[in-house]
Formats: C-alpha cells, structure tokens, sequence
C-alpha cells in the first residue's frame, strides 16, 4: 500500500493504492455519493465530446442509489446518446417484482433520464441460456465506456459469488447460484420479507464482462461492507474475495467512507 494521501473538503479525505488498484476514503457516505456523481458526470460529458456517444454499465442495490439520484441531479448530459446496461436480475422474476433489477433501473433512472435505449436482463425470459446469448451480443456491440458497481457483502461483484466466480470466464453473461450470504443480504436490505423468498438462481455478468469497461467506479459505502473491503484490498486475490479482483484493474477506482473502509 502507498503512502497515504489526506486531503481536506468534501472530496475525499484520504487516497492511496493497492496494487494497480486506486482507493479513495471518504469522511461519510454523502460526501461519497457526491464525489462519485461527479466523477461520472466529468468522465460522461468527456466520452460524449470524444466519441458523441457513451455505453455505461449500472449496478443497483442499496448503496447505489444516493449516487444515481445526484447523478441525474446534475444535468448537463445528453442522455439520448448514451446507452445503458444493468449487471444482474434474479431468474424466473417479473419486471413488476419490487425486488426486480429491471423495475429498480426502470424506476430510479430510466424514468429520469431517458436514455437512447436501456437494455433490460430479462430474468424471467422462456429460454434463459438465450437470453444469457442476447445480451452478450447487446454488450459486445460497442465498447462499454464505463461500468459502476459496488462490493457485495460477501465480496461479489454483480451476482458473481465466491462460489462462482471465475476471473478468466470466457462468457459475458451467466446463470449462477446465489450463495446464501448473498441471498441473506438481500433480506437484510429489505427486498424480500424471508430467505425463502429470495431466488436461487440469476442472471449475472461475468467479473470479464465487468472488468472490460474503459473506466470501473466502484462505489462501497457502509459498515456491513467493511470485511468485503479489508478482504479485497489486504487479502490474497481470490475468488474468495472476488472484489479482489479490483486490484488488478488500472482503470479502476474504488470509493469508500470512513465506515467501509473501517478495518483496513
């Protein structure tokens, strides 16, 4: 680990890298999500002067959607040239669902901005090795500008669990089994009333599929994340930890508070 860097105001409070992997602290997670925003927002209007189009890659959860709400606050980008994905959706569920990917990206960001087009994992497709093929073929139909995601509690990355992970997976898109600290997060966020509930099985990118953006912004705010975070960042690079990973990826940034980032 470098030397650390402290820097004073909103930004981040503390900088430093972990092999190719560079990491930002911030004092709390509003700070965090605001700096994340404007991160994305710079990079975003950036692409479009570049190329005049932009591919982003989303993540849902929690502990994303402080920093999608400031995104769309801040105007500026012209969303109809920008194509949007999502990670990850439960197989077998409806897009009606509450827990739905889809209703979650329909609801918090589409609905919002209104991007040139948003494509959708359709979990609850007929033929869901067909639809792993489709949507591979909508990711590999441009370069993907950008990908934001966040660390699971266990340490995945979209639905790529320790058990399944695999860094040199030659698919984009997969069916997996979600291990039962995943589904029990999934509980403890308030998604579903049980474990029962939750789904068995998703459709998920591949940590490949992820890590093939231009640019990675991992955003990792709160407490229950902090053994994710001292596990990715100080344990071996594993798929035990599969956000270990990130340490491997130059055109990654990790943005922690000071609660996630608490046991390192």
């Amino acid at each position: 680990m470098a030397n650390a860097i402290v820097e004073p105001g909103i930004g981040p409070i503390k900088r430093f890298s972990v092999d190719a992997l560079s990491v930002h602290v911030y004092a709390n997670r509003v700070d965090l999500s605001a700096d994340a925003a404007a991160r994305v927002h710079r990079y975003l209007l950036e692409t479009l002067a570049a190329r005049g189009e932009a591919s982003v890659i989303l993540a849902t959860g929690n502990s994303q959607i402080d920093f999608l709400g400031r995104l769309l606050d801040l105007g500026e980008i012209d969303w109809s040239r920008v194509t949007l994905f999502h990670m990850d959706e439960y197989l077998g569920i409806e897009a009606t669902h509450l827990a739905s990917f889809r209703r979650y990206m329909r609801e918090r960001v589409e609905a919002r901005c209104h991007p040139r087009k948003f494509n959708y994992l359709e979990g609850d497709a007929l033929l869901p090795l067909d639809e792993c093929d489709r949507y591979t073929s909508l990711l590999r139909a441009q370069p993907i500008d950008l990908c934001c995601l966040g660390v699971g509690e266990n340490g995945h990355l979209a639905f790529n669990d320790p058990p399944v992970a695999n860094f040199s997976d030659h698919r984009w898109v997969n069916i997996v089994k979600l291990d039962e600290a995943c589904r029990m997060q999934q509980v403890g966020e308030g998604h579903f009333p049980n474990l029962a509930a939750v789904p068995p099985y998703a459709l998920s990118l591949t940590i490949p599929a992820l890590c093939a953006a231009r640019k990675m912004i991992c955003i990792s705010p709160e407490k229950r994340k902090a053994k994710a975070i001292r596990d990715a960042l100080n344990g071996p690079i594993s798929t035990q930890c599969p956000a270990s990973i990130l340490r491997r990826q130059a055109h990654a940034t990790l943005l922690l508070d000071t609660d996630s980032a608490s046991l390192l």
